[in-house]
């Protein structure tokens, strides 16, 4: 199938931010005698919007977070984007080759998109198609998100692609009736322990945006003569389905 659309998920995927972002809210979390590692953190937040942080922080802490904890974790957050954010390798050059249709859309509060876009270096790319769980009355796993871009962009759910790194994400985008792509290429892989429910079952995995562009050629432009013939003489790695849900990406 080629895509009417594809919707990408921001963080993890298209910029390297689970690690620098896990690691601001456990910080900020701290300030509030919560104590939670990574671990907890992939399980249960990523890929979450922000009042969903809030209530898992309540039920499972009893801790009622103070109305100025989401604006001293934000200010946490960017700072530390402002110092580390990069986009994810080999996103720009995706992005600049894309023959699809294409928009963002992400569990983050429209600030945190807009500084994420920015400090990345991908603004160009999404400028009036980016969206936010702001706009919806569910976020991720609902798949209010994922029907209202593509309401947006005038494209049919079941010509869609979500390419997500996030349980929620990708239960998202199946509930919309949504292609699904699982992204393991950021950093945070190598830090959480992420699994698949087995009965979540996206239709491919890829590791890199290098190797979504070999895999699926005819969805992108042709690179300069240079670039292909780099690529021609360069291993094609195969982009499959996933052989075993159940580990860890």
């Amino acid at each position: 199938m080629r895509p009417g659309l594809i919707i990408f998920d921001c963080d993890g995927v298209l910029i390297d931010s689970e690690v620098l972002s896990a690691r601001a809210l456990i910080d900020e979390l701290a300030c509030h005698g919560i104590a939670v590692d990574v671990d907890f953190v992939a399980r249960h937040f990523i890929g979450r919007a922000y009042p969903v942080i809030l209530a898992e922080v309540r039920e499972r802490f009893g801790v009622v977070l103070p109305a100025s904890f989401e604006t001293d974790y934000r200010a946490r957050l960017i700072a530390g984007f402002e110092r580390g954010l990069s986009p994810m390798p080999g996103a720009v050059e995706m992005l600049e080759r894309l023959d699809v249709p294409c928009c963002v859309a992400t569990s983050s509060s429209p600030p945190r998109l807009a500084a994420s876009l920015r400090i990345s270096g991908l603004e160009q790319f999404f400028v009036g198609r980016a969206f936010t769980a702001s706009e919806v009355a569910r976020g991720k796993p609902a798949p209010d998100l994922f029907l209202h871009a593509a309401a947006r962009m005038g494209a049919d759910p079941a010509a869609c692609v979500v390419v997500e790194d996030s349980v929620a994400g990708l239960q998202a985008g199946a509930a919309a009736g949504m292609e699904t792509w699982h992204f393991t290429g950021g950093s945070h892989f190598g830090h959480m322990n992420i699994v698949l429910p087995d009965a979540l079952r996206p239709q491919a995995r890829f590791a890199g945006f290098a190797e979504l562009q070999a895999a699926r050629p005819e969805l992108f432009r042709s690179p300069p003569p240079l670039v292909q013939s780099l690529l021609q003489i360069s291993p094609q790695p195969v982009l499959q389905p996933p052989a075993d849900l159940a580990d860890p990406a």
